[in-house]
């Protein structure tokens, strides 16, 4: 199959389909420099027709060196560079939304955005497809950002958000759903949730600048996001609320229907993703990797002595 790159779909303004990638095109410094261009002009790549199981790591490499997970009990089993996204009617964190029972809901967020050193994006890959539901959803913030009225963009500029690790996002302030219940959590999110108070808060700026293009992002979570550092109280949230509504207005979204030779890669510093699940008899097991580059823009927030005036945004 020759390769072939297109338009992820003619009406969005970012995202790109590339088809017939194989390990010999990945051999070519020319080719690899035209797939990491395309990366910093689309923000999400999706792969297909290709051998997608041994190609993950590879590919991933050539968009930057990999890292571990800070959660190893959400890692591969003798690779500590693989995360394992998975549901098992048995063994997996399940919600009810809006009166349905969900296995695997995540809702829109951006990857570790509550450390203080996000990762610059990762390749999703397939391993297991439920017969129904399964997709992942996008959003890119750079579109997002051209969206805001002039003065909502005046009125953020120089603002931070605040993220808290909860990984109950029945807890999520401005990710939720109008009706949402916590029913289960995995094993390995069990885990995880009782370290929770371990992890200090963090804040990034509500926009920052895509350093090779210029190009302003609007860099809101909504998942972890906690309220504006800046204006606390009611004022804070309804901006930050406001914010929020342009970052994922739902004509601008993307959700990806998976095929087994799928792989998307995104870019974390500019993209926003989601899970939006499968009924709670499915499985569904993903791998991703997460490709290493801090945007250094984060900050540690709990007992760090602060001084926003240091922070260049």
């Amino acid at each position: 199959m020759a390769l072939t790159i297109g338009p992820l779909r003619d009406d969005l303004a970012f995202g790109a389909k590339v088809t017939g990638l194989t390990a010999q095109d990945l051999q070519d410094d020319t080719m690899r420099q035209h797939l990491r261009d395309l990366w910093t002009d689309r923000g999400v790549i999706l792969f297909r027709g290709s051998d997608s199981a041994s190609l993950h790591r590879d590919l991933s490499q050539c968009f930057g060196p990999l890292e571990n997970f800070p959660f190893k009990e959400s890692t591969v089993d003798g690779h500590p560079d693989l995360v394992k996204i998975k549901y098992y009617p048995d063994n997996g964190s399940c919600y009810e939304v809006n009166g349905a029972m969900i296995g695997g809901w995540i809702p829109w967020h951006s990857d570790l955005i509550y450390t203080d050193t996000i990762n610059r994006g990762g390749i999703l890959r397939p391993v297991q497809l439920p017969r129904r539901g399964g997709q992942t959803g996008f959003a890119d913030q750079i579109a997002a950002y051209d969206r805001l009225p002039e003065g909502l963009k005046q009125a953020i500029d120089g603002l931070h958000v605040v993220y808290v690790m909860d990984l109950n996002y029945a807890n999520m302030k401005y990710a939720r759903p109008k009706h949402i219940r916590f029913v289960r959590g995995a094993e390995s999110f069990m885990k995880i949730v009782r370290r929770g108070y371990q992890y200090p808060r963090v804040i990034h700026p509500m926009v920052f600048t895509q350093p090779e293009t210029g190009r302003k992002v609007l860099n809101v979570s909504p998942g972890f996001a906690d309220g504006i550092y800046e204006i606390g109280g009611p004022e804070g949230d309804a901006l930050l609320a406001e914010v929020i509504g342009y970052s994922v207005d739902p004509s601008q979204t993307y959700f990806h229907d998976w095929r087994a030779d799928d792989m998307v890669l995104w870019d974390n510093w500019r993209t926003l993703h989601c899970a939006a699940g499968v009924p709670a008899d499915e499985t569904r097991v993903m791998q991703r990797t997460t490709i290493s580059g801090d945007y250094a823009l984060g900050r540690k927030l709990d007992g760090q002595g602060l001084d926003l005036v240091a922070i260049d945004v």
